[in-house]
């Protein structure tokens, strides 16, 4: 763990209290067949660095954060970057591009403003196990 924040990296920021997104990064790690995503908490040093680096204010946030080679993504379009790099038949989710920006970005707000609600908090940030260790930035 305590890597450094390299933005040419494919580095997620989630929320850590969030069973939704627990699973959520279970599940990308799972599906991630080329290795190359890595995770931070929004509630960590790093996570808070990133924010800033991108200008995304944590304020209310509803939404995670993905930084691919220096560029960032939230809402749907970090969802579906993302799927893009898992494996089949995840990846093929790219197609959901078609559907109009703001549209996608309606039902993830919908989905994101009611993650407590509907799926619960969790007191504490996940921690990785040994050997998922090296894929969270702290």
């Amino acid at each position: 763990m305590n890597q450094k924040f390299e933005p040419h990296n494919s580095i997620i920021v989630f929320d850590g209290t969030c069973k939704l997104c627990n699973s959520s990064v279970n599940f990308i790690i799972e599906r991630d067949h080329k290795n190359i995503f890595k995770f931070a908490h929004m509630q960590t040093n790093i996570g808070q660095q990133i924010l800033v680096t991108y200008n995304i204010s944590n304020d209310n946030i509803d939404t995670f954060l993905l930084v691919k080679n220096g560029e960032a993504f939230i809402k749907s379009d970090a969802a579906l970057a993302i799927t893009k790099e898992l494996k089949s038949p995840w990846n093929h989710l790219i197609i959901l591009r078609i559907i109009p920006r703001p549209i996608r970005n309606y039902l993830y707000s919908l989905i994101a403003r009611n993650r407590y609600k509907w799926f619960g908090k969790q007191e504490y940030c996940m921690t990785p196990t040994p050997e998922l260790q090296d894929k969270f930035l702290t």
